[in-house]
């Protein structure tokens, strides 16, 4: 066993370039923990924001949210895993960007044989966070419809799947025609670019001016009080990223005045808190997985070495699908 794995760390927040590779230390696991080698890590938007100051975290820290591998060892009490299998998962605290780590085994799941490392660490955080936005946020049912900004994004695509695959009417947002095409062709009954068209305009003329019932935003500042007036009364904002910046504070009475709307801000953290809820979901996400109704699309690979790259890559909009690190 190596002593030491190389490790993705931030010691400053700021730009791309703080993050550093480091040797850390490996040992055993303690109880209720496992160590895991990671044979592809995932990337994701939180990753930034962490970098960036936006979620504060206690520095020095390593990044990263998810990833997949195999379990090297467990700790007394773990009993949902064992030496030898393959487990993914998506979890606090922050440190995946790594060769191997010990962690905390509640939320690291076994991980179905038909379902690749590199397709794991594609869609643990991202197929997680569907799950919730569509069984455990508010109630959805078959000939609903949502509106989901970033449709050819990572969560985007999976979601695009999700909703056809459970007779949902999605209605997506991209920036280029391109990622609007792909997100139809994932699923999505129309995707409208932003750059190009006022989308709470365009959204009114698809619903005939009836709205959409929920709205599904992890874009943020940009796309806030548009996304607002593209609700039907009662409808429910879900806002769940600040890809473009925080909300800004707001007069929660304009929610009565545009029908009395409803809002909530979610974590996939808060949901996958207990450890039965945590494997649940990441069952339900396989079954979606493995029965072809959700493919995972990974559209850009980096070798560890190549993080900034990859952080800026992110940030700049110019990935579509999920994005992995392979160690």
């Amino acid at each position: 066993m190596l002593k030491t794995a190389r490790t993705v760390v931030i010691h400053e927040t700021g730009g791309p370039e703080v993050l550093k590779i480091e040797d850390r230390p490996l040992g055993d696991p303690g109880p209720g923990e496992v160590r895991i080698r990671h044979h592809a890590c995932g990337l994701n938007f939180i990753d930034v924001y962490q970098r960036t100051g936006l979620y504060p975290m206690e520095l020095p820290h390593a990044l990263g949210m998810e990833a997949a591998g195999v379990i090297e060892a467990v700790g007394e009490g773990v009993t949902h895993l064992k030496p030898g299998q393959r487990a993914a998962y998506a979890a606090v605290p922050a440190g995946a960007y790594c060769e191997a780590r010990v962690m905390p085994a509640s939320q690291v799941c076994p991980l179905p044989g038909g379902i690749s490392f590199e397709t794991a660490a594609a869609m643990m955080l991202k197929g997680l966070t569907v799950e919730y936005l569509f069984h455990r946020t508010t109630p959805l049912k078959r000939g609903d419809t949502v509106l989901f900004h970033a449709a050819a994004g990572g969560v985007g695509l999976i979601a695009c799947q999700w909703a056809k695959s459970e007779g949902i009417k999605l209605i997506g947002t991209a920036g280029t025609d391109d990622k609007c095409r792909l997100a139809q062709f994932n699923g999505a009954t129309h995707c409208i670019n932003y750059r190009t068209e006022d989308f709470a305009s365009r959204v009114a003329e698809i619903t005939g001016g009836k709205g959409v019932d929920a709205v599904m935003d992890s874009v943020g500042a940009d796309t806030f009080e548009g996304s607002l007036d593209c609700l039907k009364p009662l409808g429910m904002m879900i806002s769940f990223g600040n890809a473009s910046g925080p909300v800004p504070p707001f007069n929660i009475g304009i929610l009565g005045q545009k029908g009395s709307l409803k809002i909530t801000r979610p974590t996939l953290f808060t949901h996958i808190a207990d450890h039965s809820v945590c494997q649940a979901m990441a069952r339900r996400l396989f079954g979606k997985v493995a029965g072809a109704e959700v493919k995972i699309h990974i559209d850009q690979r980096f070798e560890l070495d190549q993080v900034a790259e990859a952080h800026r890559a992110l940030e700049a909009r110019q990935t579509t699908g999920s994005t992995i690190l392979v160690p």
